[in-house]
């Protein structure tokens, strides 16, 4: 059997460092590894039952890597354990229940001003001292009147976010919360979107307990990435992401020094978390908590795993238009990405955990609670770790409801015969539906998305005659002008409610106005309780259910879904019944029976009205600001400061599985799936002392000796003093980040470019590579190119970043690595290439977190820090020495090693060689997305070269305006 043993390591810097070292070259990769093609419906199981075979093999795999010092207690599930989502918390729902905790969170934060990001790719939010960036992509968003329904990417994840950024910013030692989104310029929005800035204003002041200063509050701050006039479905925005992180990196670098400035003392105010909601933001938001070396958050709201099962099971596509129409490969591996980045992941509810997380490869329940449970002993994980899962659920503001009291009938004849007010115009656009207006009403308030099922709902409605004499039916589906101009999804769902309103003859008992403000929302809720009315919410699945909630606040029983949140929801306020949404006769009876027996809704609306507080913002932002406060304080290294949380129990477990001080330990990895006999471990072949500074071990281990000073203190006396902060003076900088088929050609490539650089500005260089530091140094050698002519050197991958350095004193190589970011790896050769997908499962299923990456034509396997690669390189050049992004031009060729996809997307400029590494096409040939979901081939920042000859270089520049005709 053949092994890798891996050791990993954690010090005090940028980046986790992994060593890995070789035991044996012949490998079988092809015997570890299989590839299942399911084009019939009948292999979907034979898909599970692999996947529940994996999952049991990797489980074991890691269990018995960590056998060597687990006691007997610890090797079987723990009776004691708590977790996230355990047994111990099953009976209620897990809250931050007094104001008791909210004192203590007071106490601790009094001093604090906390800059919070929250990002949606459409949110970001900032706080200062403890700072947390939410990420929301996607959607419009805005503060007041939000469009929700207009789309299927404006629901109520917009709402929850926005809410959230404003509660927030009520909380103490919140100072300030930035919410990151899209700016949007198009003709079909309104102009609102466009705005750069927008304040939030609190709803509420009863929570303001700190003092308000110059930058402080809530603010949604709107991102330009992707087309400027285009409002762009989230499905097309996953090549503009990198553009999107590169912006968001530059709004957090500046906000950080404006706050500094204010309450830091001068120091930069950097966030405290970064916060990823839904699949692409959790993306973005890995990839700024790796430049910026703060903790993430992620909260997936739905996930793309669950979504293409129910997509599967309804059987209208296959499995290859289901990714061709939703991306959801690349939305998949974008959540299987913030579960490798994620220190904590907030879900709404149990089931979110227990039912679809558990589908992921990197989140396995059982191994969860057996890692928690060694942490909590003071036990190695041998550089394991698993996302903390916890359940929060979203809030709501309730300061400005006032539920009616009494009896209901009565309420409305008083109103009638001695109004003291004006009826709200949305009530008479409702009413103005029905014959008979009088009868209590049902109430359903959502988008026409078809996983929503209405037509089941009305349906239900309409063959069931006792339902229809006793109430009617209002419909509120967001927005519409003309059904043919909507999507077509919408469309044709719309189509089909409209063909049962003819076929039962619902004219007279069913209302669907085609337009309502946000703000009349509210308006619709109290009708409905003046009617004594019935809410339901009938979608298949509810990842959690805000309707709900907000229909509880004005008193409304509910029938929703089992399948989701709605079982917590009822769990808690107990007022209304679940039903199996599919099945139209179980949603009339249970309608009928709420409507028809009065004693029922009335115990119901008791209930609700009493428990209804759980769910307030207030409660939710004291858990969530709780679970920030447990997180391990980061920051830029070079950065370090007293500022932030003081953890109160020091050797409690914290909210993290990543085992911080744990990852200097041995860690075995069987890539073929078969337990280490002794054999080919670190300890018992290298026979390294424990008793040795593995730092030190680390740079002696780095190729002949790298000079091991502090960059701090010797680059002023090794590279001139003035030469990294010139990086960031440099007009433009060069980026050589071609993946050649024949390394003999680099050298050739890399005076190409220096001489179409020219002499007309000055230009920094930096060479972009997977070879470590001492085959860049013998390819210079071989080209007669000196290290001086680069500015840095980003290598292995981009695990580890090196600057040239003039000492030629003692038998070093004339570089000097950079200790801020650093980690150290060896690579291995291969000669049978499995797929990467595939080593990340298996890496992700034993709860190893690995950037695997093939190089050189697949000759070659580097395997490196989760977050390490060579654009997030570039991103620290960025944050560390000023190096302005816009101003970069990478080199790349027309393929290259399997990280490749990162290098061509973001702010900089890249120009394409022709005819340059076209060897490296197999390496993609098996992906689990195609590059085009991924990159954006069609920007003006990308151009392709004729060749790689000087005045084929030159012209790429001149299209890219860099110099002149």
């Amino acid at each position: 059997m053949h092994f890798y043993s891996v050791s990993l390591c954690a010090f005090e810097h940028y980046i986790v460092i992994f060593n890995f070292y070789s035991f044996a070259c012949d490998f079988n990769f092809v015997s570890l590894f299989y590839l299942v093609s399911f084009r019939l419906e009948g292999e979907e199981a034979q898909h599970k039952a692999k996947r529940r075979l994996e999952r049991e093999r990797g489980r074991r795999e890691a269990t018995a890597d960590m056998s060597e010092d687990l006691s007997e207690g610890e090797k079987g599930d723990l009776p004691g354990d708590v977790s996230g989502h355990g047994d111990s918390v099953r009976g209620r729902m897990p809250r931050i229940s007094s104001v008791d905790v909210m004192e203590t969170l007071a106490n601790q934060l009094k001093e604090k001003k906390l800059y919070i990001v929250l990002i949606r790719h459409d949110l970001h939010f900032y706080m200062t001292s403890h700072v947390t960036a939410v990420i929301h992509l996607h959607g419009l968003i805005r503060g007041e009147n939000m469009e929700l329904g207009r789309d299927s990417d404006t629901g109520g994840q917009v709402k929850y976010v926005v809410e959230l950024a404003r509660a927030l910013g009520t909380m103490p030692g919140v100072y300030r919360v930035d919410l990151l989104t899209r700016q949007v310029s198009a003709p079909d929005v309104d102009w609102s979107y466009a705005e750069p800035t927008e304040m939030l204003s609190p709803r509420t002041t009863e929570n303001l307990m700190q003092e308000l200063g110059e930058s402080s509050g809530s603010y949604i701050i709107r991102i330009p990435f992707g087309p400027k006039d285009k409002y762009m479905p989230k499905e097309l925005l996953w090549p503009h992401i990198p553009e999107f992180v590169d912006c968001a990196l530059s709004h957090i670098r500046q906000m950080s020094k404006v706050l500094g400035e204010q309450i830091g003392g001068g120091q930069p105010v950097w966030p405290v978390a970064i916060h990823g909601h839904y699949a692409d933001a959790g993306d973005s938001a890995a990839l700024l908590s790796g430049a910026l070396n703060v903790p993430m958050l992620f909260t997936g709201h739905s996930l793309g795993r669950d979504k293409l099962k129910q997509l599967l099971k309804q059987g209208r596509q296959s499995r290859e238009e289901i990714n061709t129409t939703y991306k959801i490969m690349r939305r998949i591996e974008a959540e299987e990405l913030s579960l490798d980045a994620s220190e904590i992941v907030i879900t709404s509810t149990r089931q979110e955990i227990e039912e679809q997380w558990r589908l992921y490869d990197g989140f396995d329940p059982v191994l969860e609670r057996k890692l928690r449970a060694r942490i909590r002993r003071g036990v190695s994980c041998h550089g394991r770790f698993m996302p903390r899962m916890v359940v929060i659920p979203p809030g709501m503001e309730f300061h400005h409801i006032v539920p009616l009291d009494g009896d209901m009938d009565g309420d409305v004849e008083r109103n009638e015969e001695n109004p003291t007010s004006p009826d709200p115009p949305i009530w008479s656009e409702i009413m103005r539906f029905f014959s008979n207006p009088r009868k209590p009403m049902i109430l359903a308030l959502t988008r026409p998305d078809p996983k929503k099922n209405i037509t089941t709902l009305v349906k239900a409605f309409g063959e069931c005659r006792p339902l229809r004499e006793l109430a009617n039916l209002t419909l509120i589906m967001g927005n519409r002008d003309n059904i043919d101009e909507m999507s077509g999804t919408n469309a044709s769902m719309l189509l089909s409610f409209l063909k049962l309103i003819d076929k039962y003859d619902l004219y007279g008992q069913l209302a669907c106005p085609k337009h309502h403000k946000q703000y009349e929302v509210p308006d619709i809720y109290r009708l409905a309780a003046k009617t004594k009315v019935v809410f339901i919410n009938p979608a298949f699945i509810e990842p959690f259910g805000l309707t709900l909630i907000e229909a509880a606040a004005y008193g409304l029983p509910t029938v929703a879904t089992k399948n989701g949140g709605p079982v917590d929801i009822h769990r808690v306020l107990d007022n209304g019944l679940l039903v199996y949404t599919h099945d139209q006769q179980s949603i009339a009876d249970a309608l009928l029976k709420l409507v028809s027996d009065k004693q029922l809704w009335a115990r119901c609306r008791q209930n609700v009205l009493k428990n209804i507080h759980l769910f307030s913002w207030p409660e939710h932002c004291k858990a969530y600001l709780s679970r920030i406060a447990k997180c391990k304080p980061r920051q830029p290294h070079w950065q370090r400061s007293d500022i932030g949380f003081e953890n109160p129990e020091p050797n409690s477990p914290g909210d993290s599985l990543r085992d911080i001080q744990d990852l200097s330990l041995n860690l075995k990895l069987s890539l073929d799936g078969e337990k280490s006999e002794g054999t080919g471990t670190l300890d018992n072949s290298l026979d390294i002392d424990d008793s040795v500074d593995r730092k030190s071990n680390l740079e002696n281990a780095v190729n002949g000796g790298v000079e091991k000073a502090s960059l701090m203190e010797k680059a002023d006396q090794n590279v001139g003093g003035s030469r990294f902060p010139a990086m960031r003076m440099r007009k433009y900088v060069f980026v050589i980040a071609v993946d050649c088929d024949s390394v003999s050609d680099i050298p050739k490539i890399i005076r190409t470019i220096m001489e179409a650089a020219g002499k007309e500005y000055p230009v920094g260089f930096i060479l972009s590579t997977s070879f470590s530091i001492s085959e860049v140094h013998s390819l210079l050698i071989s080209g007669s190119i000196s290290p001086l002519d680069f500015d840095a050197f980003i290598c292995n991958s981009g695990s580890d970043v090196y600057y040239p350095s003039s000492s030629s004193e003692g038998p070093g190589l004339p570089f000097m690595v950079d200790l801020d970011y650093q980690s150290h790896m060896n690579t291995v050769g291969v000669e049978k290439v499995p797929p990467v997908k595939e080593l990340r499962k298996l890496m992700r299923i034993q709860a190893l977190r690995c950037h695997v990456i093939y190089c050189q034509n697949g000759t070659t396997l580097n395997i490196i820090p989760i977050l390490a690669s060579r654009a997030q390189a570039l991103r620290y050049l960025y944050i560390r020495w000023g190096m302005e992004l816009s101003n970069v031009i990478i080199f790349a060729g027309e393929c290259g090693d399997t990280d490749y996809e990162g290098l061509l997307g973001g702010v900089h400029k890249t120009v394409i060689l022709k005819g340059i590494g076209n060897n490296a096409l197999k390496l993609h040939s098996n992906r689990s997305y195609p590059l085009d979901h991924v990159l954006p081939f069609d920007s003006p920042n990308i151009v392709q070269a004729e060749g790689c000859c000087n005045e084929d270089v030159r012209a790429s520049l001149q299209k890219l305006g860099v110099i002149k005709e």
